[in-house]
């Protein structure tokens, strides 16, 4: 492997092109070579907290003109990427922390440089999401579904977590810390106090800290350190579990059967018909019944 800074080759294509680059979460340390040379070289760089994203330029020694994009601006900002790289600069997307345009702002200026076709070409290094997946040591062979934030109403919050009960992937989302607590409580009302999550706060920061623990267990553990509360939180719950021989055609027999016979009939004739345990679907049955 050669370096860039052993060749002095440019990290620009001959294109102009927008560089999607991602940014550490917390440690400055975690900043790749690339991301360095490529915010060195562009002639712009547009970033959601302008204030923000000039601490790490200068601890990096990178004088390159900032522009902000952020949810209130985007439509706009995009016209001025677009004007740029049709006047022949290159461009550099970055977010607060992390990787843009995955539950911050990015994904439309995107999607409009994509369209009036210009290349956008990713610069790959911290993602809070892949960061808190890798030390949760969950085994999921559905892999997982990012969720990123859940809604700030408590109803909307219900409804979208009810809608993610029988999901076999691991869940990943986003929360604030002045809505953790209730995120946390929600969660183990509508995916049960049994399920696994992992707490992965302020990741790569001063006052990291990674718990993992059942739902059920979640409250006494914020509870125990108001510092809990504090900062940047990803939330990972284990995937639902399988049902054993209960699913897909199987689940659709047993709720017709269920409709017109009595629950030990419809489970027995349902086993029959799927050849799925007849133990199995005579929970499943009880289950359906108790609503």
């Amino acid at each position: 492997m050669t370096l860039p800074s052993a060749t002095g080759a440019s990290p620009l294509s001959r294109t102009p092109s927008l560089y999607v680059v991602a940014t550490p979460l917390g440690n400055l340390q975690d900043i790749t070579l690339r991301a360095l040379a490529v915010l060195r070289e562009v002639g712009m760089i547009a970033a959601e907290d302008t204030r923000h994203s000039q601490r790490l330029l200068d601890a990096c020694g990178i004088k390159t003109r900032l522009l902000a994009l952020h949810e209130h601006n985007e439509q706009r900002a995009a016209t001025q990427l677009i004007e740029h790289l049709e006047a022949g600069k290159h461009i550099a997307l970055i977010t607060d922390a992390g990787t843009p345009a995955v539950s911050d702002p990015g994904a439309r200026a995107v999607a409009q440089v994509r369209a009036a076709g210009h290349p956008v070409v990713p610069v790959p290094g911290p993602s809070a999401v892949a960061a808190a997946l890798s030390v949760a040591g969950f085994v999921a062979e559905a892999g997982f579904r990012f969720v990123g934030f859940l809604p700030a109403k408590q109803a909307a919050r219900r409804a979208q977590i009810a809608s993610l009960r029988d999901d076999a992937a691991v869940l990943v989302f986003y929360e604030a810390p002045h809505r953790v607590c209730e995120c946390v409580a929600d969660l183990a009302a509508e995916l049960g106090a049994e399920r696994e999550l992992l707490v992965a706060r302020e990741m790569t920061k001063l006052h990291e800290e990674i718990a993992r623990m059942p739902l059920g267990d979640a409250a006494a553990w914020f509870a125990a350190d108001s510092n809990r509360v504090r900062g940047e939180f990803v939330l990972a719950v284990a995937g639902a579990p399988k049902r054993e021989g209960v699913h897909g055609e199987a689940e659709r027999v047993l709720s017709l059967l269920l409709a017109e016979l009595p629950l030990k009939t419809a489970a027995k004739l349902a086993a029959e018909i799927t050849g799925a345990s007849r133990n199995a679907l005579y929970s499943r049955a009880l289950e359906l019944k108790q609503g």
